[in-house]
């Protein structure tokens, strides 16, 4: 909790630290990596070019705030753990907290000038020291669980054994570990960061991507949708190398599954509701109902381009086989599937997703994977059909958080 003193002041500052949010955290990252250019390793530079990471940092730390003053109702846990998991993935150190501490109080200075007085100052370094301190912890405790003695030890090598072209622009991956040892565990809708070197004075990137395969198996499979640069944003720089670069062979560095969302929660009804390549983690858990829990009855709505874009489509007529309750509703905002996916299928639709048309048995839990606004159509369209909030898990990736 924050000191009374302290809590005046930020309640008193919250507006205008709202207000210039993105300013301060755009002056933090400038900072930041003018003194530190090493931890442009650990950052998107897309979302940097594009700002999408400033604005995620000042919606966090603005949001930590109201949560620490009780005027945000948003419940905070789920969000100090997602944010924990991806750091986790990343293999952040406590001893980062300092540097990023230190440079986001000098940009509050920066851009707030002499309103920041010594008694400002020091509430808004507690508000800070109270979320770093609250991510060290749960991140501590992901590293054990994960059985890593220290943060740097997240990276492990792992080998490409087969590269299949999926569509014109997604490809999955198949790895084993190279030092020969079991591959390990993961829950379906688990992710892993995916460590490259890019080469020409580019540095090192990583990205996050949904483990595609069934656990349990001595092989882990990612699916990697190449990145087009849009409106000026740059292509995706991890994605393209991966494509381009990334044969049979190969060695990648890899983390260990992390991620607090199961796309298989619950035991009864499962919906699993996807758009493009959010399909990845709906075929893990598909792949893992096949393995081990075939008889529970499965819904799958996945929305795509075309038929020809709908990635991972080969494995649904053995899954359809395998899973004797999986009925399948496809929406295709231009053609159709072809014909023997057609004839899998309980439903095929042109357009968007309409919400109000998913079915839904009693007492489903409802998972969603797929672009931010495709995930906030279909998830209020399902509160306002009355499916409770905590029955509808989702996975984000990037730097946005759907609202609770």
């Amino acid at each position: 909790m924050l000191s009374p003193s302290s809590a005046t002041v930020v309640r008193a500052t919250l507006p205008v630290v709202r207000e210039h949010g993105e300013a301060i955290t755009g002056a933090f990252y400038s900072r930041m990596f003018a003194a530190h250019p090493d931890l442009l390793d650990l950052f998107n530079r897309g979302n940097q070019a594009t700002g999408r990471q400033r604005q995620a940092l000042a919606a966090a730390v603005v949001a930590y705030a109201g949560h620490l003053l009780g005027e945000d109702t948003v419940p905070w846990g789920p969000v100090v753990e997602r944010i924990a998991h991806k750091h986790a993935s990343l293999g952040i150190a406590p001893a980062q907290y300092p540097i990023v501490g230190r440079h986001l109080m000098a940009a509050v200075g920066q851009v707030l000038g002499d309103a920041v007085t010594d008694e400002v100052a020091r509430a808004w370094d507690e508000v800070y020291w109270l979320f770093a301190c609250e991510l060290v912890a749960r991140e501590a405790r992901l590293y054990h669980a994960a059985g890593l003695d220290e943060p740097a030890a997240v990276w492990r090598a792992w080998r490409v054994v087969e590269r299949t072209v999926e569509t014109d622009d997604v490809v999955s991956f198949t790895v084993v570990p190279a030092d020969g040892a079991p591959a390990g565990e993961f829950v379906p809708g688990q992710y892993v960061s995916v460590a490259v070197d890019l080469g020409d004075g580019a540095g090192r990137q990583i990205r996050q991507y949904s483990l595609s395969g069934a656990p349990g198996l001595p092989t882990w499979q990612i699916t990697v949708k190449r990145v087009r640069g849009q409106a000026g944003s740059p292509d995706g720089a991890v994605s393209s190398f991966l494509h381009e670069r990334v044969a049979v062979g190969d060695l990648l560095r890899l983390s260990p599954p992390f991620g607090d969302v199961s796309s298989v929660p619950g035991d009864g009804p499962l919906v699993l509701v996807s758009a493009g390549i959010g399909i990845t983690p709906a075929m893990s858990a598909l792949h893992h109902l096949a393995r081990r829990d075939a008889g529970r009855p499965v819904v799958l709505v996945h929305a795509d381009r075309t038929g020809d874009t709908h990635a991972l489509r080969r494995h649904l007529p053995e899954l359809r086989r395998a899973l004797p309750g999986l009925r399948m509703h496809l929406w295709y905002e231009h053609g159709a599937p072809d014909a023997a996916l057609a004839t899998l299928a309980t439903r095929v639709d042109t357009g968007r997703v309409d919400p109000a048309l998913i079915p839904v048995p009693a007492d489903a839990d409802v998972h969603l994977c797929g672009p931010l606004p495709f995930m906030n159509h279909v998830r209020a369209g399902l509160l306002r059909r009355g499916v409770p909030g905590e029955r509808i898990a989702y996975e984000v990736f990037g730097p946005e958080m759907l609202p609770n």
